[in-house]
């Protein structure tokens, strides 16, 4: 099943989407209230004993409330490899892919987050952008790994080739993160390093771009990444941490307004969205 944030009739509720396709609304005000609490005990009990939902309904990203969207960079060789061959300061990126202690960095507040089929932004002020696709973990307060989702870790490569400090400007902008399209809760997932992760770019109705990657190749443990997240750190309705991509286009490649970016991990989902120009998001989403 999936947990999911969805819409009926304009109005947002939480719930999940059983294995028979039926969506069943959970008691529950958020998802952020259920990663403050009980994750599985409210997920089991929307499953069971939920109501039926017979309208349509629109998914929307599967995160709310005061839940921050983190992401871990240089988790996987190829991540390390494209990093250094874009910055002009390569080193850093090394050193960081051999060290004890991973980068982590704020990738998202709730409310600017995408979800299925919702666009995902370009900087006007850039050359080369590209999605980062990734597996990112649902986390309750306790610092519990509860779930797992698809996330698009949209990003600049021009800005942050540059210079390593401009990577706030690199990764955070309007459209530059989607997540969806739900939760995979974590106990139905047998290894969370056992998935393939497959990325394609549509562009005029063609494919452009595809490349696959495995969860295998992961170089940190994503329960040690939680831990770092969590050292000295307040999270007190849960958090999503991306653990890096495995993924990353030739530096000769760039999305363009118009392009379309689907990524499918096994056992967790499909996210798709549509690429547009980041400045015709400004002051779109509430």
């Amino acid at each position: 099943m999936l947990v999911i944030r969805y819409a009926v009739r304009g109005e947002t509720f939480v719930g999940v989407r059983t294995d028979d396709g039926a969506v069943r609304r959970a008691d529950a005000a958020s998802l952020a209230s259920l990663l403050a609490g009980d994750f599985r005990a409210a997920v089991e009990t929307a499953a069971a004993e939920g109501r039926v939902e017979t309208d349509e309904v629109t998914l929307l990203a599967p995160v709310d409330g005061r839940t921050e969207v983190w992401a871990a960079g240089v988790t996987y060789q190829r991540s390390s490899e494209a990093r250094q061959e874009e910055s002009e300061v390569a080193d850093v990126y090394s050193r960081v892919y051999a060290a004890e202690r991973p980068e982590l960095f704020l990738k998202s507040v709730a409310w600017r987050v995408a979800g299925d089929g919702e666009p995902v932004g370009i900087r006007t002020d850039s050359t080369v952008d590209v999605p980062e696709p990734e597996l990112a973990v649902v986390v309750a307060a306790d610092g519990t790994i509860v779930g797992y989702t698809v996330c698009d870790d949209v990003s600049s490569r021009t800005i942050e080739g540059e210079n390593p400090l401009y990577l706030p400007q690199a990764k955070i902008y309007a459209g530059a993160c989607s997540l969806g399209p739900g939760i995979r809760p974590a106990w139905e997932l047998p290894s969370p390093y056992t998935l393939t992760i497959q990325a394609s770019i549509r562009r005029g109705g063609d494919e452009v771009w595809s490349a696959e990657t495995s969860t295998k190749m992961l170089h940190r443990r994503l329960d040690d990444l939680v831990e770092h997240l969590y050292r000295q750190y307040d999270l007190p309705e849960g958090a999503i941490l991306s653990t890096g991509t495995g993924i990353v286009p030739e530096l000769d490649f760039t999305l363009v307004a118009g392009d379309s970016v689907a990524i499918t991990i096994s056992e967790v989902g499909t996210l798709t969205n549509p690429v547009v120009d980041a400045s015709t998001l400004l002051g779109a989403r509430p």
